[in-house]
């Protein structure tokens, strides 16, 4: 971090964040050059600059923002490092984009204890290493005791998007059908399985995963993609009628075709909570023509995030864009937009 020299090092077993570590001065660049340089290091860091200069791509660039806080800060299957990358690469591929780089703000709560912040750090690093995208700027905060809840970050992401590829929440068309790359509801029940005044345990881990490489195999195997997204805070239900409205089109699911695990679906009856709703980190919804269906549910399938992939519906005619569900029953119910959040603080 910019030639310091540091008289002693941090402590990073017992110390803790304080105020002077937001300040500006030499606590501040020792934090920042011990923990995020260190464990994030890249050629775009080492310029030692407040911004990054990278030679932009040819093509249409993709920029996404998102803000991450989760509470736990660490779950079955992930923290809040790893999700803060995740959710980010997945904003961008959703528009059918290769993200290229990610940008990482942290608002730090004084008293956060410096080997909690050196693991959030490290599950960042090897998120982003592990697919690709390096975080290539950031920034640091420091708020009082009590403020911030440990740690919250905000990513930004952007990707460049294929020549000839059109993905937006408003290309759905009647007739289409609704792909989902596997189980659903399993973020949502990791989270829930760690708040402590519920007193609820379970094995299920979340889902989280970066989806570009997924989405790159899709998109290459059938261009024709209408509509990409990821369903996570408001779960299935919630994103089938964003893309409804957007798109003015009604939906219609089918429960059985729904791939939900027995441990979700159970953890979800005892809860009272609706699987349709809760979280997702790893899932992505897809809506294509339905003549291109099964070829790309099989190229979903062919790939490691997608192996439990399914059709579960179809983009039909509705000016009043209800997104509907025939149950195993046979009969049919509205599934509408929730009124608030079943779980808040899940991503």
């Amino acid at each position: 971090m910019r030639n310091f020299r540091f008289s002693q090092p941090l402590d990073l077993e017992h110390g803790c964040v304080d105020m002077s570590h937001g300040a500006g001065g030499r606590a501040m660049a020792q934090l920042i050059a011990e923990v995020f340089h260190h464990h994030l290091q890249n050629e775009w860091l080492a310029q030692n600059n407040d911004q990054a200069l990278f030679q932009p791509p040819a093509g249409r660039l993709v920029m996404s923002t998102d803000g991450h806080v989760i509470t736990p800060l660490f779950f079955p299957g992930g923290d809040i490092g790893c999700l803060s990358v995740h959710g980010t690469i997945n904003d961008v591929a959703m528009a059918g984009a290769r993200p290229l780089y990610l940008a990482a703000g942290f608002i730090l709560e004084e008293g956060l204890p410096l080997r909690e912040l050196v693991r959030i750090v490290t599950s960042m690093a090897q998120a982003a290493q592990a697919a690709g995208v390096p975080i290539i700027t950031g920034d640091t905060k420091v708020v009082e005791r009590g403020k911030g809840d440990g740690i919250f970050i905000t990513t930004t992401g952007i990707g460049v998007v294929p020549a000839g590829i059109t993905i937006a929440g408003d290309c759905a068309r009647p007739g289409d059908r609704i792909l989902i790359n596997g189980d659903i509801g399993a973020h949502g029940v990791a989270v829930l399985s760690q708040r402590e005044h519920l007193g609820f345990t379970t094995t299920i881990q979340s889902d989280t995963a970066a989806l570009h490489d997924l989405v790159a195999t899709m998109v290459a195997a059938v261009p024709e993609l209408h509509c990409l997204r990821d369903p996570t805070r408001g779960g299935l239900a919630t994103t089938l009628n964003e893309l409804a409205q957007q798109s003015g089109v009604g939906m219609r699911l089918f429960e059985a075709a729904i791939p939900i695990s027995s441990a979700v679906a159970a953890a979800c009856e005892l809860l009272g909570l609706d699987p349709l709703y809760s979280a997702n980190e790893g899932k992505l919804v897809a809506i294509c023509p339905a003549a291109q269906a099964e070829k790309l549910l099989m190229t979903m399938q062919a790939h490691p995030l997608g192996r439990a992939a399914a059709i579960i519906g179809e983009v039909i005619e509705d000016a009043q864009q209800f997104v509907q569900l025939e149950t195993a029953f046979g009969s049919t119910r509205m599934i509408a937009w929730p009124v608030g959040e079943q779980l808040p603080r899940i991503c």
